[in-house]
């Protein structure tokens, strides 16, 4: 039968919207596909970015063969690895370096849009002296709290001494640096840095205890944070209440046996012969932290101070250079400098983010795993050994509590930074055996470890992580969100289960009684407790502190200081 030509041209037309509306269907499933994969991406993995950051001393008075060639021999080299390796970074000068031509010259020669030049924020005879204080220490570089760094003067000094150095770097390079890093920097000199000469990346140093008369204990454990306006090493809950400068946590910790031991040193530093130093090490730890699950993202930094020598780093820096190069161009790793970092941090997060730090398989014939989770309310870390876990870390953040220095100054050669501890596997444990919550069973009328498999870790959105933990029969899966925990038995995994805090001498700890369903602790005159919104607190008699049990097949409890406001 013909057609007449109004009616084909309607019939096409007709067609053409039919294809017209299935090619906008077909973009909007491609788009949403896309969309879902690129989320899936993400949930998996955030970026993992390095900086290598290598300080620079002028002096060093600990040793007479350091000579002051020696330490700039030692930045020269440094800058020849780098640049061998097409790898940029940050080199911080403090004062003594800063007013050395050499060094003035040889920075100022480097290429501006892949190295970054910032402060060191220990402080020598000549920066102290030109700010008009009195000098106290034995040499011209006295690297103790109460001398070389900001805590041991007033918050006076400290604004003068800032201005001081900031005035005298501009005149050298045309500018203000943008990053200031030092083991310790207290809040007030943080906070006037940022008022007055707008810096947008600082670092402090790893978690330790007691290494060269510095104690940091308890913070956000790596990657960075938003410290309060009262305390630098507290992170801040509250937007307003925060310093909107990023702090970074620096030196490369070993996720698992840095926290074991804390007074070991065991970091990506390359003088160290059995972490940053030796190629076995080295090898595990930027494969675990290039591919394994990280929330939010994963961060580390890499380098050294010139005071340890060239001669001594010479041989992990040159083990370390490649494989970040080659990770960087696998696309794996970003490698920025520490100013680069702070300002794709304060672009990405208005608050402190929540991040985890996993380990899916350690070092040689260990069969250890962990997760490391961090938010802005509570830290967290998660340990499995043959089969059995430990919940070895928790401690709490409350930004309303100030650091001892932010307006008195340290009169010892020690410093000492704290957070709020409901679990300290390491100070509450023996050496080299963390202790913490046990995940614990009824069997036969005894009360044993539960057993299962490998975790399995994963990221549910942008706040929580998640370990699945596989038993015989069914699972446990934990569940950290943004300001609490939720760990719940699936497919009936263990009758009768519960968690016992076990430390090995309850006389050293926070903690104080059960009351009310809660766990209360005082911690240098501040009560805080946790209480389960799902589950029981009980006494025990079998030598641990307390007992959860969970109600149903849940054990859920919010993990933030009361006095930490949860509003943006």
């Amino acid at each position: 039968m013909s057609h007449t030509p109004d009616l084909v041209d309607e019939m096409k037309l007709r067609q053409m919207k039919k294809h017209l509306i299935f090619l906008v269907i077909l973009c909007q499933y491609t788009f949403s596909v896309t969309q879902a994969q690129q989320q899936a991406v993400s949930k998996e993995n955030g970026p993992k970015i390095i900086n290598i950051v290598n300080f620079i001393r002028d002096i060093e008075p600990r040793d007479s063969a350091v000579t002051k060639d020696v330490l700039y021999q030692t930045v020269l080299k440094q800058i020849q690895l780098m640049k061998k390796y097409h790898l940029g970074g940050t080199f911080l000068l403090q004062y003594d370096a800063l007013i050395d031509k050499r060094y003035q010259d040889l920075l100022k020669a480097l290429p501006k849009n892949e190295f970054e030049i910032g402060g060191w924020w220990e402080l020598p005879q000549p920066l102290i002296e030109k700010a008009g204080i009195k000098w106290r220490g034995k040499y011209a570089w006295d690297w103790h709290s109460d001398i070389g760094f900001s805590v041991g003067y007033t918050p006076a000094e400290r604004e003068k001494i800032i201005d001081v150095y900031f005035a005298d770097f501009k005149a050298v390079f045309g500018y203000y640096p943008k990053s200031i890093a030092a083991w310790v920097i207290d809040a007030h000199s943080l906070n006037y840095m940022y008022d007055k000469y707008k810096i947008v990346a600082s670092a402090n140093c790893k978690d330790q205890v007691g290494t060269d008369g510095f104690t940091l204990w308890g913070g956000y454990w790596n990657q960075a944070y938003y410290p309060s306006k009262l305390n630098a090493y507290m992170p801040a809950q509250q937007q307003k209440q925060q310093i909107p400068v990023p702090v970074f946590r620096m030196l490369g910790s070993d996720p698992i046996r840095q926290y074991a031991d804390g007074r070991t040193v065991t970091t990506l530093e390359p003088v160290y012969a059995h972490a940053g130093g030796n190629e076995q090490w080295i090898n595990w730890f930027f494969q675990t932290f290039a591919n394994d699950p990280a929330l939010g993202f994963n961060y580390t930094q890499a380098g050294q101070e010139n005071s340890f020598t060239w001669d001594a780093m010479k041989k992990g820096l040159e083990w370390q250079m490649p494989i970040i190069a080659d990770l960087k161009k696998q696309g794996k790793v970003r490698v920025e400098t520490l100013a680069q970092s702070g300002e794709w941090f304060k672009q990405n997060f208005k608050v402190t983010p929540a991040t985890t730090f996993t380990v899916t398989k350690d070092l040689g014939n260990s069969d250890k795993k962990t997760m490391w989770y961090n938010s802005r309310f509570y830290r967290i870390n998660l340990l499995w050994e043959k089969g059995l876990l430990r919940i070895t870390d928790i401690h709490l953040f409350n930004e309303q509590i100030p650091d001892k220095y932010l307006k008195a100054v340290t009169t010892t050669n020690q410093s000492f930074f704290y957070t709020l501890p409901v679990v300290d596997g390491f100070q509450w444990g023996k050496a080299n055996q963390p202790e913490g919550f046990r995940l614990m069973m009824k069997e036969g009328g005894r009360e044993v470890p539960v057993q299962g498999g490998d975790p399995v870790f994963t990221n549910v959105n942008q706040t929580t992580a998640r370990a699945t933990w596989p038993l015989a029969k069914g699972s446990f899966e934990f569940e950290m969100g943004e300001n609490a925990i939720t760990i719940t038995a699936k497919g009936q995994p263990a009758s009768d289960w519960f968690l016992d805090l076990y430390v090995a001498d309850k006389d050293k700890t926070s903690f104080k009684k059960i009351m009310d369903n809660s766990a209360r602790y005082e911690f240098h005159g501040h009560p805080y407790r946790i209480s389960p919104t799902q589950g029981t607190m009980e006494e025990t008699t079998n030598g641990s502190l307390y007992r959860i049990r969970p109600k149903g097949d849940r054990i859920l409890f919010k993990l933030a200081d009361s006095e930490g406001k949860e509003s943006r």
